[in-house]
């Protein structure tokens, strides 16, 4: 019994419930920041305005800690590695909402467990890399996402999210949870969470659910709050308001210091890679209750941001320059992947960020941290697209670019030619492809960072190649990007290295020493080199050990090479037109360069010595390119495999199977699939019939009744898709779209020759309108007049309009259309979407039905 006592005793005591002599000695640390009464955060030492960019990352609890460790790895050494890379990327912040239900009891008691431990070791690395955390306190839902949930005994799980906030008993739970929580001693840091200086502060809950009273929601605030301040909490205490916008006014009303916020502006979770120009989209971050009682003295944080289900590296800075605007001075995005899983993308499958394994994205959050440090508080750069200039930043739809390029820094997520303003001055260059400073064949990250005038610190990451759509449905059993360590020649252009210089490798195990002959690095892989130049003497010593901002020279983190076998990403055209000659790209991927890579077609006979093939040459880094002669392209269909030949071995695709078409026993029946048609054919952007057709549905306000069904119309007539739409809203209206790109990128000389766009369908609404969203992001529309049969709309009628932003943003208050203020001239070769819309009304069902869509 006594030994029982004992362990309880010492488990309380590492907890932070009983006070320890230790604990009653521990100094009070001064915080490092404050709010002041116009509710901007400043530095307590300065008294100058904060600021805050970096992510969210949860691999201490959920899904990422299970999938870590049923991958085997070590949750310790995966979290040294990620949160070095926060500090390559020079992130400052991080966010994580707890997930309450894995660290306490029924009674809301904290438990003393692996993931308690594992969040308190995070924390004392974050620290090691001055990375300042907002913890918000619970999570108030299951842990189980994208598995089912996994039972505990922790609280949340006795109550309904929307109850928990207004039960008695709940209640109480929460306010001994938090108050345990804030008085957690960290072991690693021997200070309590509500000590520890690096804490900026608390946030309640995540997104809580409040659909009781006012008063109600008042009473739990204030409740939460005065448990906080008992428990001896002085840190600021911030409150989720982008939801539950009817209690706005009880929010501001209590003495919460800061406010926190959400932006998904493309929607969440699409199942697939989402295209196109989204810069409409992130244009403005408009509050509509910022004139609210209370609203200019409290702090404005985002917990949460990410333009899901894209790998464009366009977005990060341009949502900033918003989030500045609106006066945000913490931005944390969700959700940064652990490395150690990152190449699965099952945490968050509408998510998808890692260094390693999405380099230019990560490059373009290294710049959106640059723009939100830079970037003054209620600043406007007009509207887009006068606006994807701003500061010494830039953003890109067509370039998928982001860009800083000021007199020190040098950063870009892509390929630029964009000239440094001033080479002689430059101390940081970070990229990812080509620029006038550094040519790179690979396709990972690199960082170039002067230590002194002669010397440089030079980090290449590993080649990243995407082989699988990273947001379809995810599995541990699917890879989405392979990693792999190539060596490719470098060449630097600065003027520290006109003379030539050395290049000698430091991180563990790299071996390389050479000398750069103008300016070449030749077959450098991935590590940490110490660049320097012929003749120069550093004024000091550095080597690996040497400390450098909040990095060791020598440090060095990527995942292994994961190329035992070939892979090959390859997207096959839509259409092409008969007569003219078809080129083919793919990825291809592996253990090494292959000998060759073959095109067969599904003509190919094992008993003919003439079957036709095609050679795919490499282009660069992993780029294969082969063109498919004019006589070779027939009205029809064109199928094709992609074998890869190495040595003695075949792998033929797009299944990955062993041998080749040319095998007796050959029978894989897969292949890749162009349908050609004739050059003066229309162009069919939309049919019932096609499988892959579907027009995507939508309505404002989001929460309608949509569905849709496919109509056999008998021998007689054409199938059609048939829509319900239905809304208990005012004033709803309903958009069709369809990402058009793929179907006539082979077809620009027919498209520009078109004149009308044709449509057949039935109960044709009569407000319908129908046009294109361009590559500017902007739409164009003209209105249908309904009538029996095909109708037929100019493409001389379509007008500039406002652009829908969908699918629909979160938080739900987002602007939904972006209205342009200049005026850009239509211009049928920039089309990227088809978008139909019409309007309804409130309880009435609106059934159109859609045979075909189609240019002549």
């Amino acid at each position: 019994m006594q030994k029982f006592i004992f362990i309880v005793v010492l488990s309380l005591l590492y907890l932070g419930i009983i006070s320890s002599a230790s604990q009653k000695k521990q100094s009070v640390s001064v915080d490092k920041i404050y709010i002041d009464k116009k509710g901007v955060m400043r530095w307590s030492d300065t008294g100058r305005e904060a600021s805050f960019f970096g992510v969210n990352y949860t691999l201490p609890f959920a899904h990422a800690y299970r999938a870590t460790g049923y991958l085997n790895k070590d949750r310790k050494k995966a979290i040294d590695k990620d949160v070095y890379h926060f500090a390559r990327l020079g992130f400052n912040a991080y966010r994580i909402h707890i997930w309450d239900v894995e660290i306490s009891d029924e009674q809301g008691n904290l438990l003393a467990n692996d993931h308690l431990d594992l969040l308190d070791y995070l924390i004392g690395k974050l620290k090691e890399r001055n990375i300042q955390i907002v913890l918000t306190a619970m999570t108030n839902f299951g842990n189980g996402y994208p598995e089912r949930n996994f039972p505990t005994d922790g609280f949340s799980y006795q109550y309904d999210k929307c109850e928990i906030h207004k039960n008695p008993e709940a209640i109480r739970a929460q306010e001994n949870y938090i108050t345990q929580l804030v008085k957690h001693v960290n072991p690693y840091t021997g200070k309590a969470y509500m000590n520890d200086p690096d804490i900026v502060g608390f946030e309640i809950n995540n997104e809580p659910c409040h659909n009781g009273t006012q008063e109600q929601t008042r009473e739990y605030i204030n409740r939460m709050l005065t448990a906080l301040k008992k428990a001896g909490n002085r840190k600021p205490v911030f409150y989720n308001v982008s939801h539950n916008l009817q209690q706005e006014t009880v929010y501001y009303s209590t003495n919460i210091q800061g406010t926190t916020y959400q932006w998904y502006p493309i929607g969440l979770v699409a199942g697939h890679t989402r295209h196109g120009n989204f810069l409409p989209y992130v244009d403005n971050y408009a509050i509509p209750f910022s004139h609210t009682k209370g609203f200019e003295n409290k702090a404005r944080l985002v917990y949460e941001y990410d333009p899901a289900d894209i790998l464009y590296s366009y977005m990060h800075p341009a949502m900033v320059r918003s989030f500045r605007k609106a006066g945000f001075q913490w931005i944390t995005q969700f959700a940064y992947d652990p490395m150690d899983i990152a190449r699965f993308n099952t945490e968050y499958q509408t998510h998808y960020l890692n260094l390693a394994y999405t380099p230019q994205k990560a490059l373009s959050m290294k710049i959106a941290a640059e723009a939100t440090h830079a970037l003054p508080l209620h600043q406007s750069y007009g509207k887009y697209p006068n606006d994807t200039v701003f500061g010494n930043f830039r953003v890109s739809y067509l370039r998928d670019l982001s860009e800083l390029n000021s007199a020190e820094k040098y950063y870009y997520s892509n390929t630029t030619d964009t000239q440094p303003l001033d080479r002689e001055q430059l101390q940081s260059i970070a990229g990812t492809g080509d620029s006038p400073v550094i040519q790179y064949e690979g396709t990972g990250a690199y960082f170039l960072d002067r230590l002194e005038k002669g010397l440089w610190r030079l980090e290449i990451m590993p080649d990243a190649v995407v082989i699988s759509d990273p947001f379809a449905k995810p599995s541990l059993k699917k890879e989405v990007v392979a990693i792999a360590w190539g060596q490719w020649d470098m060449k630097i252009d600065l003027p520290s290295f006109k003379s030539g210089f050395t290049v000698t490798g430091i991180n563990e195990g790299n071996r390389y020493r050479a000398e750069a002959t103008d300016g070449v690095i030749l077959s450098v892989g991935p590590g940490v080199y110490l660049l320097q130049s012929k003749g120069f003497t550093p004024s000091a010593t550095w080597n690996k050990e040497t400390v450098w901002g909040n990095i060791r020279l020598g440090e060095y983190a990527a995942p292994p090479a994961d190329t035992i076998r070939y892979r090959i990403a390859h997207q096959p055209a839509m259409v092409a037109e008969s007569g003219k000659p078809l080129v083919l790209e793919m990825q291809v991927v592996g253990p090494a360069f292959p000998d060759s890579v073959i095109v067969y077609t599904d003509k190919l006979s094992f008993w003919s010595d003439k079957n036709l093939s095609f050679k795919a040459e490499r282009t660069c880094g992993y780029t294969y390119r082969v063109t498919i002669p004019a006589e070779q392209m027939h009205p029809g269909k064109f199928r094709y495999n992609l074998v890869v030949c190495d040595k003695q071995k075949r792998l033929t695709f797009p299944g990955g199977t062993e041998g080749s078409p040319t095998d007796w026993d050959y029978i894989s029946p897969e292949y890749w699939e162009t349908t050609v048609v004739a050059p003066d054919s229309e162009i069919r952007l939309f049919s019932a019939t096609d499988e892959s057709g579907d027009l995507e549905s939508y309505a404002m306000p989001e929460w309608s009744y949509i569905r849709r069904e496919r109509i056999d119309n008998g021998p007689a007539e054409m199938p059609t898709l048939k829509f319900t739409f239905e809304s208990k809203e005012d004033r709803p209206r309903y958009f069709l779209r369809k990402d058009i790109k793929k179907a006539v990128e082979h077809r620009v000389s027919r498209l520009q020759q078109c004149r009308q766009i044709c449509l057949s369908g039935k109960n044709l609404p009569e407000t319908l309108t129908v046009g294109f969203i361009t590559n500017t992001g902007y739409t164009y529309t003209a209105p249908v007049t309904p009538g029996q049969g095909i109708v037929r709309i100019p493409i001389s009628e379509l007008k500039q309009t406002s652009t829908a932003l969908l699918p629909n943003s979160y938080p739900v208050f987002m602007e939904k259309y972006f209205e342009p203020d200049s005026l850009i001239p239509f211009a049928i070769e920039d089309v990227e979407k088809l978008e139909l819309s019409f309007d309804g009304e409130k309880g009435i069902k609106q059934e159109p039905e859609i045979a075909d869509i189609w240019l002549e």
